[in-house]
């Protein structure tokens, strides 16, 4: 008999202990750095410039990182990355991205997804809806410093196409996407 009377209580602390344990391993295994998050997915750390400490993700993959300014980063061409740079991260892949332009030729290209299709291939490709421009992997092993940018202006045009202007000292260029 008070074997029955403790059942509901023995069922209770088993369920309690089995829960706060699952939600210790799950917590732990949530990344704690957009670098770490990066990593998991099999991308190279240095997509994102260095310092960044806001950022938010979810399960289905979806991420924004939030920059104290805008800022241009050097690689093998020079990135702009937006104050907020957001987009859907799976596995080998960055899709639906927003917040990143590259130049290439004084122009600037929004770059709309990011991939390493083949990891021991060396290779990364940035998408920039018109063409993809593949750079050597090694090329963001590491975050790099990120100068703040004001020289950058979006811009419209009459037919209502979007493009940014840059303007490096007396020279302007300029480009609609």
């Amino acid at each position: 008999m008070l074997f029955n009377q403790q059942s509901p209580l023995i069922i209770f602390l088993c369920t309690l202990i089995i829960s706060t344990t699952f939600q210790t391993i799950t917590s732990s295994d949530q990344p704690t750095t957009i670098y770490e998050l990066l990593q998991i997915n099999g991308l190279p750390i240095g997509l994102l410039p260095e310092g960044v400490t806001d950022f938010e993700y979810d399960e289905s993959g979806r991420f924004e990182v939030h920059l104290d300014q805008a800022c241009n980063a050097k690689f093998e061409d020079e990135l702009h990355y937006d104050q907020n740079v957001s987009g859907n991260m799976s596995y080998g892949q960055i899709a639906g991205l927003s917040g990143i332009s590259a130049q290439d030729l004084f122009l600037w290209f929004p770059v709309k997804e990011i991939r390493v299709d083949v990891p021991s291939s060396g290779l990364i490709y940035f998408d920039v809806g018109v063409v993809s421009k593949q750079f050597s992997l090694s090329s963001f092993e590491i975050p790099r410093e990120c100068l703040a940018s004001e020289d950058q202006i979006v811009v419209e045009n009459p037919s209502g196409k979007k493009g940014i202007r840059t303007n490096d000292r007396e020279e302007h260029s300029m480009a609609f996407l």
